[in-house]
């Protein structure tokens, strides 16, 4: 048992580390001053990696014809830090445009702009709905979930993953467009979204196959 904690933990260290390498090369790569938005992009474009990273890791076991068990730690834990940047992502984010008032964002009495029928307040209902899911899935994250809720109800709400997926692509394809986002960061995200989507559909694939 403390071989398997202890590993984990090395795991997680080298994942904090990845995550810490990726949002510091997007914050360095996003032109100053303002900070809020440099680290919104940063967090928002590691959690894209991870995210990615999460979803293909079961379709390449299947391509690899590898066990591709309900749940398996390396999968757990990608998810996990995929879930905390895009929480820390929404926390952050959710500063920029209106500068910590929050709640602005979603009433309508208090900034129309931000609510009325535009790509921007699609962008940050769409943002706010992939948060809570990310919350739900981090929360099922443990081995107590899964016993309690048992193996096919727990995979059941685990597959809200690919759910908070979709509200992450419209989220972002959305402020790529309200932001007018230079060509290197929509190729990445694309670049994510696609690796996704065609790991998926091989994986599929070679289930019915």
């Amino acid at each position: 048992m403390k071989v398997y904690w202890r590993r984990r933990w090395r795991r997680h260290l080298l994942l904090a580390f990845t995550a810490f390498a990726i949002a510091a090369i997007a914050y360095a790569a996003t032109p100053p001053p303002d900070l809020r938005h440099r680290l919104s992009l940063a967090t928002a474009y590691a959690a894209m990696v991870f995210l990615a990273a999460s979803l293909a890791l079961g379709p390449w076991n299947v391509l690899r014809r590898r066990a591709n068990p309900v749940s398996f730690d390396l999968r757990r834990d990608v998810g996990i830090w995929a879930g905390l940047l895009a929480l820390g992502h929404t926390a952050i984010g959710l500063t920029v445009h209106l500068r910590g008032r929050m709640w602005m964002y979603f009433f309508r009495r208090l900034h129309p702009p931000a609510v009325q029928k535009t790509l921007f307040g699609f962008a940050n209902y769409t943002g706010l709905a992939a948060a809570l899911l990310f919350l739900l899935l981090l929360v099922l994250s443990n081995d107590l979930s899964l016993r309690l809720l048992g193996t096919r109800r727990w995979k059941s709400l685990q597959r809200w993953a690919y759910c908070a997926f979709a509200l992450t692509l419209a989220h972002g394809i959305a402020y790529q467009t309200v932001e007018k986002r230079h060509l290197p960061w929509v190729m990445v995200f694309a670049g994510c979204a696609l690796l996704v989507l065609a790991l998926q559909m091989m994986g599929l694939w070679r289930r019915r196959a």
